[in-house]
């Protein structure tokens, strides 16, 4: 059975020789035991069990819910020379619930760069900010052509789910689209929303086939959603297009918006996706939902 540590493939740090590497392989390798010796089994679904003596989670467990070899990863907590890929580093630091500030040291001391997004994004700057608040109470948020959630405003933070409560790293509307039930029970027409944003995403990841970011977030998808599986293995694809959507918001019932896709670069990437209500009902209900919001 193949690891993540054996898939390396192209995105791997290299191993150095200097004695600035070897500082860095061994800070690494005393944070990856700091954090491990500080996550109990409770906090990753595993149970105590009677005979434990391990402070925190076990480099067996680690490796185990991380998809490493017990082997590989008991090296890198001694600070072998040895390649970590990118892959590898995003599994560590999800098993080990490394919050923004934690990852981004992990991938320090690894000499990696994170392909994940931030939780700011440097291409969103304020004027665009101030853009989706002027559009309230119409929903509105910028995407990258991963389907990353970039940033929004407050109606459309409660659109489909409390945006707010989800973790940067994890608004993605694919991911979201998959596996978060608030959000997948908003979406009226369920099944062919999720046929039509995986035909998408594999028509936009033809430009970045051998991009980490874009890797990672497949990988992701086909391990924890076995519907996206199936959708993917469709190999349908589909460009985007204006579409009706319909919506069972939580707190005002159904909407019925149309959406857009507004370009902001020449090549298909980051994108401003408004919607505006397709009746009379439905902006209502968006004022209402803005007004929620407002008073949170």
């Amino acid at each position: 059975m193949t690891t993540m540590a054996q898939e390396t493939a192209q995105e791997t740090v290299p191993p150095r020789g200097t004695a600035v590497a070897a500082v860095r392989r061994h800070e690494l390798a005393a944070f990856l035991r700091h954090r491990r010796e500080h996550i109990t089994p409770e906090q990753v679904g595993l149970p105590r069990g009677r005979r434990r003596r391990t402070p925190g989670l076990r480099r067996e467990e680690v490796a185990h819910l991380s998809a490493v070899g017990v082997t590989w990863y008991t090296w890198l907590e001694q600070a072998r020379d040895i390649q970590v890929s990118v892959q590898v580093l995003d599994a560590l630091a999800r098993t080990l619930l490394l919050d923004a500030g934690e990852r981004a040291h992990l991938f320090q001391l690894a000499g990696a760069v994170d392909p994940t997004p931030a939780t700011s994004c440097p291409s969103v700057n304020p004027a665009m900010r101030s853009v989706l608040e002027q559009l309230e109470p119409y929903p509105a948020c910028l995407q990258d052509s991963r389907y990353d959630i970039l940033a929004y405003n407050r109606t459309y933070g409660l659109l489909l789910c409390d945006l707010d409560a989800v973790p940067p790293e994890d608004r993605n509307c694919l991911v979201l689209s998959y596996t978060h039930d608030d959000w997948r029970a908003s979406i009226v027409h369920l099944e062919e929303t999720q046929r039509l944003m995986a035909a998408r995403f594999r028509a936009a990841m033809a430009g970045h086939l051998g991009e980490p970011a874009w890797k990672m977030l497949l990988k992701r998808l086909r391990t924890e959603s076995q519907e996206f599986c199936e959708a993917w293995d469709r190999h349908e694809v589909v460009a985007h297009r204006t579409k009706r959507k319909e919506f069972l918001n939580r707190h005002v019932g159904r909407i019925v918006l149309d959406h857009t896709d507004l370009w902001l670069s020449p090549e298909v990437g980051p994108r401003m996706i408004t919607y505006v209500p397709a009746d009379e009902e439905s902006r209502l209900r968006l004022e209402k939902l803005n007004e929620i919001a407002q008073a949170r």
